[in-house]
């Protein structure tokens, strides 16, 4: 198994579990998805803040197989591209 964690600021905890369950996951409690080869455990963090700027920020705590590593950071990868403009 495979182990990666990660902070997402500027994407909400029940945004990111909407995007996992959007991948074939299926919730387990209010903060753990798990998928085909993969497991994902959600964490609310603090705001970020950079002065008065505050951002909400999340930890994802993936375990994945290899093969669903690259699955679910393939349709991960989709969902959090923000063009700026």
């Amino acid at each position: 198994m495979e182990r990666v964690s990660r902070e997402v600021r500027g994407i909400p905890l029940w945004l990111m579990r909407a995007y996992l369950e959007e991948a074939g996951g299926t919730p387990i409690g209010e903060d753990r998805v798990a998928g085909d080869g993969w497991e994902v455990q959600l964490t609310q963090l603090d705001d970020f803040r950079l002065g008065s700027l505050s951002v909400g920020q999340i930890r994802v705590d993936l375990e994945a197989t290899p093969a669903g590593m690259a699955r679910i950071l393939t349709e991960l990868e989709k969902k959090l591209l923000r063009a700026g403009g």
